[in-house]
């Protein structure tokens, strides 16, 4: 079968869309790359909550399926909005990379060793939130750009730290500028992270079949349970929410926070587990929880709603 991917053009994106047309040529299919450059890669000068949200790393990908040029769009899964717009549907969730993140820093070893004041630097409001919990007498300041960039903005002397996530570091060979990594328990991961999800027009069934053999059930159970989190939330990249879930045997666990990037409100978290041998029972546990961490936030004073988009 030949089949065409839509994938954005930085190297960790391309590194993901030659991954998944390695797995597929391997099982005899014929497959080409379409890249592309997206309004996130070229929206640097603010912050992703302010102009859009993650959905526009996606957007001009779905455009290109929509209109035949390509059979499927690859995906980091933490960038995929929660909600799908009509005729599209994520056909494929593949086995998850490292999914937590990565504390990356030329002089310090990990967020312990770091002075009073220093400068660390991330765009997504969930790390904020977390790291001010952690250490509020750090400076923390906004980071955009591909990995390569920040990278270079990090060996510029623009931040002492900066945190990422180590899936993408690892992908792409650069395993060793992770100083440390973060546990789960420490900072809590995004909903998704480490996944890559592929989506394709829900009448594509020829497309959905070919990539069957990609899909890591396991995986999908879990990141199902975590976007359901999100999605009960309006959850996007303008709320500060992480959810995180685990796998043992048949017993579905998940965790999640919300934090003020403020510092204004303490890090509220709720946790349950569950069995869950399919999609639907990962998701009710995910709106549970969403539903307990709900009322905790508004316990502590804190808002939801004016998170939203």
């Amino acid at each position: 079968m030949k089949l065409t991917i839509a994938t954005r053009e930085s190297r960790l994106a391309l590194w993901q869309a030659e991954h998944v047309k390695a797995l597929l040529e391997q099982r005899g299919h014929s497959v080409t790359l379409l890249g592309m450059t997206t309004k996130g890669d070229q929206i640097l000068d603010r912050s992703l909550s302010k102009v859009g949200g993650k959905g526009l790393f996606v957007k001009e990908l779905e455009v290109a399926l929509e209109e035949g040029r390509a059979d499927l769009a690859v995906h980091s899964l933490k960038d995929v909005p929660m909600e799908l717009p009509g005729g599209f549907v994520l056909a494929c969730v593949m086995e998850r990379e490292d999914p937590r993140d990565a504390f990356v820093s030329p002089k310090y070893a990990n967020l312990a060793a770091l002075p009073r004041g220093a400068v660390v630097g991330t765009s997504s409001l969930r790390r904020v939130a977390l790291l001010r919990a952690a250490r509020p007498d750090l400076k923390i300041e906004p980071l955009r750009g591909n990995l390569d960039t920040r990278l270079r903005k990090l060996d510029e002397g623009q931040y002492d730290a900066i945190v990422l996530a180590a899936a993408g570091l690892k992908r792409l060979g650069l395993e060793n500028r992770i100083r440390s990594v973060f546990a789960p328990s420490e900072m809590l991961p995004a909903a998704g992270q480490g996944a890559l999800g592929i989506e394709i027009r829900s009448d594509r069934a020829d497309v959905q079949e070919a990539l069957g053999p990609l899909t890591h059930p396991g995986t999908w159970l879990r990141v199902a349970a975590e976007r359901a989190v999100s999605r009960a939330l309006g959850g996007s990249c303008s709320m500060p929410l992480a959810a995180y879930a685990t796998l043992a045997g048949s017993s579905l666990s998940i965790q999640a926070a919300w934090g003020d990037p403020e510092g204004r409100v303490s890090l509220v978290s709720a946790d349950a587990s569950a069995p869950a041998t399919d999609l639907a029972a990962a998701e009710v546990l995910g709106t549970q929880v969403a539903a307990r961490l709900r009322d905790g936030v508004l316990r502590a004073g804190g808002s939801l709603d004016t998170e939203k988009h």
